[in-house]
């Protein structure tokens, strides 16, 4: 299904004037590309309302500095409302099955632990988005984005990947994942066209 691109949203003045300046006095360190972070608030959808029509995305950048300038301020999921999203995607992707780049992939997801619920995400997403702006996947070109997802019974981090059908790559972004977020429990990869279809397939697991 077609959908309209998304309407970008102005972080606070005050926090987009920290990260564009951020570093100005001293050479900045340049990412290897460019990342967006994207917000949706599904706390009110109206009713009948198409899925994404609440996705806005909210700043690119492609510094070291701004990135720890945004999460500092913005980008925790303590500071989110329940049933609502953060998303870190490559710039040029949206957080979308339909986007060209998501509809032929899938997404290994995780479920916070809830015993040590908020710490506990609020590290896993922290060390994904870190393993992510700087490149430590071997197959980061398979890689699209994360999702953080904060709900009221539990939360989760979901990695979505470019090619669901490259089993091999799936697997070892899944194991290597698994490394840096430090989680034992068995996690599992489920394919974009199955959701979209309402089914539940896990295909695989590592």
């Amino acid at each position: 299904m077609a959908t309209e691109a998304a309407e970008e949203v102005p972080v606070p003045a005050a926090v987009a004037e920290a990260a564009a300046t951020t570093g100005a006095e001293k050479q900045p360190h340049k990412l290897e590309r460019k990342w967006a972070f994207w917000f949706d608030n599904q706390s009110k959808p109206k009713q009948g309302a198409a899925w994404g029509i609440t996705l806005r995305k909210v700043y690119t950048f492609d510094t070291v500095e701004e990135f720890w300038c945004l999460y500092d301020q913005i980008f925790k999921p303590s500071k989110l409302p329940g049933n609502a999203d953060f998303h870190l995607f490559k710039a040029g992707i949206e957080p979308k099955w339909e986007d060209p780049e998501c509809a032929n992939g899938g997404k290994w997801t995780v479920l916070s632990n809830p015993s040590n619920r908020r710490t506990n995400f609020e590290n896993m997403w922290l060390e994904t988005l870190m393993a992510l702006i700087g490149e430590q996947f071997d197959d980061s070109d398979e890689i699209c984005g994360v999702v953080a997802s904060v709900r009221q019974r539990q939360d989760k981090l979901a990695l979505w990947t470019k090619t669901a059908t490259n089993e091999a790559a799936q697997m070892g972004i899944g194991r290597k994942w698994k490394e840096i977020i430090d989680i034992n429990d068995k996690i599992t990869y489920s394919f974009h066209d199955d959701s979209r279809r309402e089914r539940s397939v896990k295909r695989y697991n590592v």
